[in-house]
This record gives C-alpha cells, structure tokens and sequence, in this order.
C-alpha cells in the first residue's frame, strides 16, 4: 500500500447492537494531518452456496427481503456463526435452509462486500450432487421456498435481473472465473 493512502485508525466508539450486525465510529488519522470518523457495520462473515444436482440444476430459495421490499431468487446462504469456519457454515447453511446435503464441496471465492463501511467476508462455495435428503430446518424468522433451476437458465436470470442480489452474483461470477477467462469483448 503507498503511504499517501494509509489511515492510522484508533479505538472503536460504540454505536448500537442489532443482534445480526453492531455499528462503531473510528476515528482515523491520515499521515497528512486530516482527520476524520468513519462508520463501521461489524458483521459476522457470511456464506452462500451453489448447490449443483447430478442433473445440472442448481438449488435456489426464494425468500422475502425488506430491504428491496420484495421476493428475491437466490442461493442458500447465511451467516457463520462465532467459531464456526466458512465451510462448516456452508454445509449447515445448505441443509437447514433447504435440506440438501452434498458429496463434493470447493471454495470459490471470497469477496468484502463493501469494505467502505462493513468489516465481513463471504465466502462462495459450489456444492456438487446435491441432493434433498432432511428436511428443511428453519430458523425463527426464516421463511423460504426451495427450488431447482437448470444451471443453463441461470446466466439468463443475472443478465436479465430475476436475480439481482449482488452477493448470489459474486459467486457466480466465482465459478464463471473458475471455468473460463475475463478477456476483452469483441468490437
């Protein structure tokens, strides 16, 4: 990292505990003399998982997000819970949310999804011949539907927004990595 971008954080300020995240102020001094306090959302790090069943169909959920006010088609996923490690969270997560287990498991990918203001990880993982052996365990406030969709309709959904959520993407775009490259377009 070059000098001219490096802050000097102090101590955590408390802001308020929403049981699922906790906002802080820091206080950072850059080298030049500028002060300022930047706002922090500590989360927990998060996983989602591409679930693929011996018949090339992934398993998705659709559920209910306050935030867009609507019904969003996405993977599984959900937090890690404290001591838990990413892969762990991501074989809990799969079985409670829509009682599938898997054979073969790989980490794809992590990405900070924001690192303006929130300090977590996610972790993307592709679970394959997954197939629905419990069933679903449900937390309190979860509410979802399960489904499976053709792995080659899912391109389709992204490019055309049934699937908008940021997080699902960036998984996806994990494993399209994995299979092929990121070259110039044709003009």
């Amino acid at each position: 990292m070059t000098d001219e971008l490096r802050w000097r954080l102090g101590a955590r300020q408390p802001g308020h505990d929403y049981k699922i995240f906790r906002t802080h102020f820091v206080d950072g001094a850059h080298a030049s003399g500028r002060a300022i306090r930047f706002s922090l959302i500590e989360c927990p790090d998060w996983v989602n998982i591409i679930a693929l069943t011996r018949d090339d169909h992934v398993v998705v959920v659709r559920q209910f997000r306050p935030g867009t006010n609507a019904v969003c088609l996405e993977i599984p996923g959900g937090m890690v819970d404290p001591g838990e490690e990413p892969a762990e969270a991501a074989a809990r997560e799969l079985l409670e949310e829509t009682g599938y287990t898997a054979r073969t498991w790989r980490m794809l990918g992590s990405v900070a999804p924001n690192p303006a203001i929130m300090n977590n990880y996610l972790y993307s993982y592709l679970a394959l011949d997954a197939e629905r052996t419990h069933p679903q365990a449900l937390e309190g406030n979860e509410v979802l539907a399960v489904d499976t969709i053709p792995l080659s309709e899912i391109r389709t959904l992204l490019r055309t927004g049934k699937i908008d959520h940021a997080l699902v993407m960036a998984a996806f775009a994990h494993l399209a990595f994995e299979l092929g490259e990121l070259r110039r377009p044709a003009t």
